[in-house]
């Protein structure tokens, strides 16, 4: 199969699945019942008592969504919210990195061996001063590259695949650069769990936003950005 028609079979399979998705949602969840802080309570109790008998089948299907959203070019931000609400800080956060991490090396291969030519034509010349930074050091290189979010998430992933990166190199890398931020996007994930307790009715935006559990890792994503951009500048300037 050629890398057109592969591409085509991807976005085909891709479509089909958000379709789905929002089908079986909307089929068996109505706008009411969304916006209704009861029914939301409601749930986080059956997900709770769910995830208290059936915490390995939880985290296994967990593992493989997540993959499977990497590989269709996802987002890590939301699966690392939903990981906090659903399994909690500490748990989250090392089933989320692990997850993304795992997804983001499949899809370097997946790069690496379908798409080398389309990323190296569309992408090379614009990131070419990358190429000497990664010949330094790999593995260090490619942890601060992850932490510091040069690019989104999905080309992010991408990327390396022109520069060669050694896949143990990319995987560990990943897996130390990315995990401040899923920390702090898990550990907000459960401030909302934990807000959702507390109140009878929808918390207004002031009542949450004194929470501990929402505060905190805000500030703490504000200085992950902050330091983000002053190594990005260090180390990712393209100096002409």
């Amino acid at each position: 199969m050629d890398q057109k028609k592969f591409k085509i079979l991807i976005g085909i399979i891709y479509s089909i699945i958000i379709v789905y998705f929002l089908y079986e949602l909307l089929s068996r969840v109505s706008l009411q019942d969304i916006t209704s802080y009861n029914f939301i309570q409601s749930y986080q109790e059956k997900l709770e008592s769910y995830k208290s008998k059936n915490t390995l089948i939880l985290i296994i299907i967990f593992f493989i969504f997540v993959n499977l959203w990497v590989l269709m070019l996802g987002f890590g931000s939301p699966i690392a919210i939903i990981a906090g609400f659903i399994f909690g800080k500490w748990i989250g956060t090392l089933l989320t990195t692990l997850s993304l991490s795992t997804g983001a090396l499949m899809l370097y291969f997946l790069g690496k061996y379908f798409f080398y030519d389309f990323l190296k034509e569309r992408y090379q010349n614009k990131f070419n001063f990358l190429n000497s930074i990664f010949k330094n050091n790999e593995l260090t290189v490619m942890t601060i590259y992850r932490f510091v979010g040069l690019v989104p998430f999905f080309l992010a992933n991408l990327l390396p695949v022109i520069f060669s990166i050694r896949p143990l190199n990319y995987f560990l890398g990943t897996l130390m650069g990315i995990l401040p931020s899923v920390f702090i996007f898990v550990s907000l994930g459960n401030g909302f769990s934990e807000a959702l307790y507390q109140y009878d009715n929808y918390p207004s935006f002031k009542e949450l936003i004194i929470e501990p559990g929402i505060y905190l890792p805000i500030i703490g994503f504000v200085l992950v950005i902050i330091l983000s951009y002053f190594v990005r500048n260090k180390f990712f300037t393209k100096k002409n």
